[in-house]
């Protein structure tokens, strides 16, 4: 089930790729968090893990202008931004002939 919180987790891995593995195995996707004073890692884990959101030695700051949303099970989409705006939007074409 989802959890909605701030709710910290903490589980016991031994390896990088092991933590990886653990996070993903979910049906869910909104967003996670990973403290390192490592930057390659922190760039490295936040591309493996499936999550819509990924913080890094903080959590929750977002900002009106950056997308916001999961991936698997926990939404479709983005919110938040432009990127939201194309959402909200149906295109369509309309061809008429005036002769």
């Amino acid at each position: 089930e989802e959890i909605f919180g701030p709710v910290l987790a903490v589980t016991v891995f031994d390896t990088e790729v092991e933590a990886v593995a653990m996070a993903n195995d979910s049906a869910y996707g909104l967003g996670a968090g990973l403290w390192t004073s490592d930057l390659s890692r922190a760039h490295r884990v936040s591309r493996r893990l499936r999550s819509g959101l990924v913080w890094v030695n903080c959590y929750m700051d977002g900002d009106i202008t950056v997308p916001f949303g999961g991936v698997k099970q926990s939404g479709f989409g983005r919110d938040k931004s432009l990127h939201a705006l194309e959402k909200y939007q149906d295109l369509k074409t309309t061809w008429i002939r005036l002769e």
